[in-house]
């Protein structure tokens, strides 16, 4: 087994995984518009006479499905090509620093991604077609936002593992968190702004729910089983007057041992509190998309392999847990262990200084085609 992992990361090339991620981050691919990253991708894959199959998620839009070796594989290498939208139109594209590749999307998790690809590439020129696993590798649309790419999978593929290419500095994260989003509506009454008195501001009630909120041991920073972010804020706007209306959007993000409808029902309970402090309040409490954390365990083959694995790469293997949403909270809702491991670090996700390290990116690509070759996962 040895000598032919060897060989696979022989046939493992920098240069060309360095340019196709360069190609990558160079593509705009919010979510909704991921075609053009797609037909990229399904181009530089068939070119390895592997089997590449779309999968239609809507009109022009899929995943990518491609297979390697007999039978239906129980093992996949998973990761999304959407970003969120570019901050800059004009600079989200790739600029190189030495080892370091900067742009929309680089970490998360277009990184992860090309890393993959090239494993899959490597593998196919490195062995002959008897020899090559029974892998696949998946390529989703979606996962910025409603999850609807690997949603799709799953209706057709119910493999036992997948192993995610998130943003975990190539730690291995066996337990991931939770997610609620929650939605606040305050209701105020218009006046002109130099007449405050004879109004209701609802942006200042919103700011005393959110301050009353605060007050619970519940978001204690440091000392909760939540993470917290205000997101985002928007009221009514109209010149010079009192602002009839605000809106508030809230990411909680949850330890895996915390259900979404425990935390959901103690904010509905603690904002019931607060009319008895808030003059007039008016408020709406909306919970959208909820999603429950997992633990997976240690015990498994797949991870006592990853032991074996990253001495031969001179790293020193660490376990994480994982702190945002990920699709892998879909795998394991629908009975696949959802194992998260990729190149870049998740703090520089979703900022305009995105980043991440080429050495981590190529280690990675090492990981995923030694991982492609275990038959025992």
């Amino acid at each position: 087994m040895n000598k032919l992992r060897d060989k696979v990361w022989e046939a493992i090339r920098p240069e060309r995984l360095r340019a196709n991620l360069l190609e990558m981050v160079d593509i705009y691919s919010p979510f909704g518009k991921e075609e053009d990253i797609q037909l990229y991708l399904e181009e530089q894959l068939k070119g390895t006479g592997l089997k590449v199959v779309r999968q239609e998620v809507e009109e022009e839009r899929y995943n990518l499905i491609v297979t390697m070796g007999s039978g239906t594989p129980d093992f996949f290498l998973t990761g999304h090509v959407d970003t969120i939208p570019a901050w800059d139109l004009e600079s989200f594209g790739a600029r190189r620093e030495g080892d370091t590749i900067f742009g929309l999307g680089s970490a998360d998790m277009k990184g992860g991604c090309a890393a993959m690809v090239e494993a899959f590439r490597a593998l196919a020129e490195a062995l002959p077609e008897e020899q090559r696993p029974s892998v696949g590798l998946l390529l989703v649309v979606g996962e910025e936002e409603t999850g609807d790419g690997s949603a799709t999978f799953l209706t057709q593929y119910k493999p036992s593992w997948v192993v995610i290419g998130e943003p975990t500095g190539l730690a291995v994260c066996l337990d991931h968190y939770g997610y609620l989003e929650a939605n606040f509506v305050t209701r105020g009454r218009q006046i002109h702004s130099s007449l405050p008195e004879l109004g209701h501001n609802a942006v200042e009630s919103m700011l005393k729910v959110l301050l009353h909120l605060g007050r619970s041991p519940l978001f204690a920073r440091g000392q909760s089983e939540i993470v917290y972010s205000i997101r985002e804020m928007v009221s009514s706007r109209a010149g010079f007057v009192v602002p009839d209306r605000c809106e508030s959007w809230i990411d909680l993000h949850l330890s895996p041992e915390v259900k979404p409808i425990r935390v959901e029902s103690e904010i509905r309970a603690l904002a019931a509190t607060a009319e008895q402090h808030i003059q007039d309040l008016d408020l709406e409490m909306n919970f959208g998309f909820a999603s429950p954390g997992y633990k997976l365990g240690s015990d498994s083959a797949l991870v006592r392999n990853l032991a074996k694995l990253y001495p031969h790469l001179g790293l020193n293997m660490r376990f994480d847990t994982f702190r945002s949403h990920s699709d892998g909270n879909l795998f394991y809702e629908a009975g696949v262990k959802p194992l998260l491991l990729g190149p870049g670090e998740l703090e520089v996700a979703h900022t305009p200084d995105e980043q991440i390290s080429f050495s981590q990116v190529l280690e990675a690509a090492r990981i995923y085609a030694a991982l492609c070759l275990q038959r025992d996962l």
